[in-house]
C-alpha cells in the first residue's frame, strides 16, 4: 500500500475557542498516538495497557496497515481517527473503515471530532476510496449523534455478526 503523493503532512483547523492542527501520523508521532489510542481503549471498558498499544500501532505504522491522524491543540495530542484499507463488493473500489475516533474528555465540543472525520473524508479523495464506513456501539449517544450530522446513513439493512477465536 503506498501513500498518495497528493497527501498533506498537517493541516491547521479552526476549533471553537481557537486553532488545532491535524497530522498525519508516522513512527515519530507513536508515543503521541500510542498514548490516545489507550484512553480510548479505557473508553471502552478496556485495562490500560499503553505498551501493548504502542506495540500495535507500531506495527500497524510500520506496515502501513492503518492511517493514522491526529489533533493537537497548542501542542498537545488530543484526538485521533484511525483508517483501515477495504474494498466495497458493490462498488467494486477501495474504502475506508474508519476504525476508532477519540477525543480526549477536556476537549470535546470544540468541533474536532469533525474535522477529524472531515480529515478522512479528505483521505478517501486523496486515495481514490469511494467513501467511508463505521459501526458504533448503540450505546455510544455521542457517536450515533455526529455520524448522521456528517453525512453518514444508518444502514439498517444489514447483520453484522463476528466470530472470534
Amino acid at each position: 500500500m503506498s501513500t498518495p503523493a497528493t497527501e498533506t503532512s498537517s493541516q491547521e483547523v479552526n476549533v471553537k475557542g481557537g486553532k488545532a492542527t491535524l497530522v498525519k501520523a508516522t513512527l515519530e508521532h507513536l508515543k503521541d498516538a500510542s498514548l490516545l489510542f489507550d484512553m480510548y481503549r479505557v473508553f471502552y471498558r478496556q485495562p490500560a495497557d499503553y505498551e501493548r498499544c504502542r506495540r500495535f500501532l507500531q506495527e500497524r505504522l510500520q506496515d502501513e496497515q492503518s492511517h493514522i491522524f491526529l489533533a493537537y491543540v497548542e501542542g498537545q495530542p488530543v484526538g485521533f481517527v484511525q483508517l483501515y484499507e477495504l474494498y466495497h463488493y458493490i462498488h467494486l473500489e477501495k474504502q475506508w473503515l474508519l476504525s476508532d475516533l477519540f477525543v480526549h474528555p477536556d476537549y470535546r465540543g470544540i468541533g474536532l471530532s469533525v474535522h477529524l472525520i472531515n480529515r478522512s473524508k479528505q483521505w478517501c479523495d486523496e486515495t481514490g476510496a469511494c467513501g467511508l464506513m463505521l459501526e458504533t456501539e448503540k450505546t455510544n449517544d455521542i457517536g450515533n449523534t455526529l455520524y448522521p450530522r456528517c453525512g453518514f446513513e444508518y444502514d439498517g439493512k444489514h447483520n453484522y455478526y463476528q466470530w472470534w477465536k
